[in-house]
């Protein structure tokens, strides 16, 4: 048995790994503004597309199955899941709720008779059509205020973060 501690231990504040202070405080702040954007992004994002009835979660289902690729081949679940990062739990709910609208089918996978793909219907991809105006207008105002190139380093910093974590 080794003395090191396990790969996601909780540090305590003596613990001498731990950064130092205004590392910390940093990066504490960052991951909290982070975690109150996603909830704005959410509370805000569904006022914008509110005359769908729909939510944000949809919306990113759609978004995701409105794709290139996916809108012609569909996607299976766990194709879905990886690319929204979401886990089984969240998304069925939200898929039997687009598919109870008419705008998702659940179709036989050509290559896998076992499983499923996940394709927009004819309405689902008039809806997304129609939902890209709100969203459209929710992007602006949300990023208004910060110029293209500002917009482009925040995308590829958040790129970044997001790799880097995933890696965790």
């Amino acid at each position: 048995m080794t003395d090191s501690p396990a790969k996601h231990s909780v540090l305590r504040p003596s613990d001498s790994r731990q950064s130092d202070p205004a590392r910390f405080d940093v990066a504490n702040r960052v991951f909290f503004r982070l975690y109150q954007c996603a909830n704005l992004m959410h509370k805000v994002g569904a006022r914008f597309i509110g005359d769908f009835n729909s939510t944000t979660q949809q919306w990113a289902v759609l978004g995701a199955l409105a794709r290139p690729e996916p809108r012609e081949h569909g996607m299976t679940v766990k194709d879905l899941i990886a690319f929204l990062l979401v886990s089984r739990q969240n998304i069925t709910p939200v898929l039997d709720r687009l598919e109870a609208r008419g705008w998702i089918e659940r179709i036989k996978d050509a290559e896998d008779g076992r499983s499923r793909r996940i394709v927009l219907t004819t309405a689902g991809d008039l809806a997304w059509s129609e939902m890209q105006i709100a969203i459209d207008a929710f992007y602006r105002e949300a990023l208004e205020g910060l110029d293209l190139d500002e917009q482009v380093v925040l995308y590829r910093l958040l790129d970044r973060l997001k790799a880097r974590l995933n890696t965790l």
